[in-house]
């Protein structure tokens, strides 16, 4: 009965969200999943952020990543699978989307 109770306490005090929020845990994966992160083409908050710029056939053209702020769970999982995109592969888990998106979705 002890061991039981010692148990549940344990899972209780350092159960997955003692420490961190779903929000915080996004957060830190936003700024940095995999050695570089969303933040550098995404902006602070997935509002999207300049890249670069270059001249192409003597126009100005400006490279920026996308506002992601309101893109759906499915198509940020889509998003971050395929292998024909200029985004880095970042090998993320299902949890890790999911905290990714929740992240994006209530930045501010």
């Amino acid at each position: 009965m002890k061991v039981l109770l010692v148990l549940l306490l344990s899972s209780f005090l350092f159960g997955e969200d003692s420490f961190i929020t779903q929000y915080e845990y996004g957060e830190m994966l936003y700024k940095n999943p995999r050695g570089i992160g969303c933040i550098h083409c995404h902006g602070k908050h997935g509002e999207g952020a300049y890249i670069a710029s270059y001249v192409e056939d003597g126009k100005k053209v400006v490279l920026r990543g996308p506002d992601i702020r309101k893109v759906t769970l499915e198509a940020l999982k889509k998003s971050l699978v395929k292998r024909y995109r200029i985004m880095p592969t970042y090998f993320l888990t299902d949890s890790e989307i999911r905290a990714l998106h929740y992240f994006l979705v209530h930045s501010e």
